[in-house]
């Protein structure tokens, strides 16, 4: 079962203290200034001068990506159109964003995440949306009933939903499934 480490850790940009990394046995990712036993590894952060924010702007095409995401998303059973509004939503198509929480690439994955996927570049567009399209598709089937309760369990996390029974009283979560439905029904032509 996947799970999602919701790491909460903000990386500076230019850090002058080393940061650590471990990956325990439930697949968290820990991370610390200091390595507290010799599982801890260094961790260097891919970063590209200018990503910092999530909704920077893109400078790529965004039907760039659109053979890559209709092939992914049929692979693993999710609407192209709903990954790609979901791309949209997280990174507005820059394959280099990074949230200010450490989400990276364009389905902006966290690094616990990501390592739990597989994913080795979350910069790499095959990998990210490979790993992004996989686990929305986990979610998917992990609430079947309704795709609002995938998305903000893809924003918010599994447990947020379990424990609200529904999607949670956030509102940036609830922006979000609503940012991401209107998405899907811009671009779902784009995939006919």
């Amino acid at each position: 079962m996947l799970g999602v480490c919701w790491v909460s850790v903000m990386l500076p940009v230019c850090a002058e203290a080393q940061v650590y990394a471990y990956v325990d046995d439930h697949g968290s990712t820990h991370f610390s200034d200091q390595p507290r036993h010799k599982g801890y590894k260094k961790h260097q952060p891919k970063r590209r001068p200018g990503t910092r924010s999530k909704y920077a702007r893109s400078s790529e095409n965004p039907a760039a990506w659109d053979g890559l995401i209709e092939r992914k998303g049929l692979a693993y059973g999710v609407s192209p159109a709903l990954v790609k509004a979901v791309i949209r939503a997280e990174s507005n198509f820059n394959r280099y964003a990074v949230s200010r929480v450490g989400a990276q690439g364009l389905m902006q994955l966290m690094p616990g995440t990501a390592a739990q996927l597989g994913v080795k570049d979350p910069f790499s567009p095959a990998e990210n949306i490979d790993g992004g399209t996989r686990y929305l598709s986990y979610l998917m089937k992990r609430f079947p009933k309704d795709p609002s309760l995938a998305l903000a369990a893809y924003n918010a996390g599994e447990n947020a939903v379990l424990r609200f029974a529904g999607v949670p009283p956030y509102p940036e979560t609830r922006q979000y499934v609503k940012r991401v439905l209107r998405f899907y029904r811009t671009y779902d032509a784009d995939f006919r």
